[in-house]
C-alpha cells in the first residue's frame, strides 16, 4: 500500500476563489484544505491591474491541499477539466513528514 502524501499548491485569481474552494469542499472532505492571499512576482504583465503593473505585484489566493498519492492523478484532471484557461499555477510537493504539534 502506498501512503505517500503530496502537498498540491494553487494560486488563483481572486476572481475565481468561491468556485475553488466549492470544487475543493466537493472534492476534499476529510483533511480539509488552507487558503490565504499572496501576492504574486512575475514578469507577465497580462492581465494586470495598473497598480499591479507598477508594484510589480499581483493579488491571487493560495490553496493548500494534502492529497494521498492515490488521489493525485484525479484531483489534477478535475481542476484541468473544470478550470481550464483560467491562469490558475500550481505545484506538487512530496511531504517528507507532518503532524500536529
Amino acid at each position: 500500500m502506498n501512503d505517500q502524501e503530496y502537498l498540491v499548491t494553487l494560486n488563483v485569481p481572486p476572481g475565481i476563489e468561491g468556485s475553488i474552494v466549492d470544487s475543493l469542499l466537493l472534492l476534499e472532505v476529510e483533511r480539509g484544505f488552507s487558503s490565504f492571499p499572496v501576492s504574486a512576482h512575475h514578469h507577465q504583465n497580462k492581465g494586470l491591474s495598473l497598480l499591479e503593473q507598477v508594484t510589480g505585484r499581483q493579488k491571487e489566493i493560495r490553496f493548500q491541499i494534502y492529497v494521498p498519492a492515490q488521489g493525485l492523478e484525479d484531483l489534477l484532471a478535475h481542476l484541468r477539466e473544470e478550470f481550464a484557461g483560467a491562469n490558475i499555477h500550481y505545484w506538487v510537493l512530496p511531504i517528507i513528514e507532518r503532524g500536529v504539534l
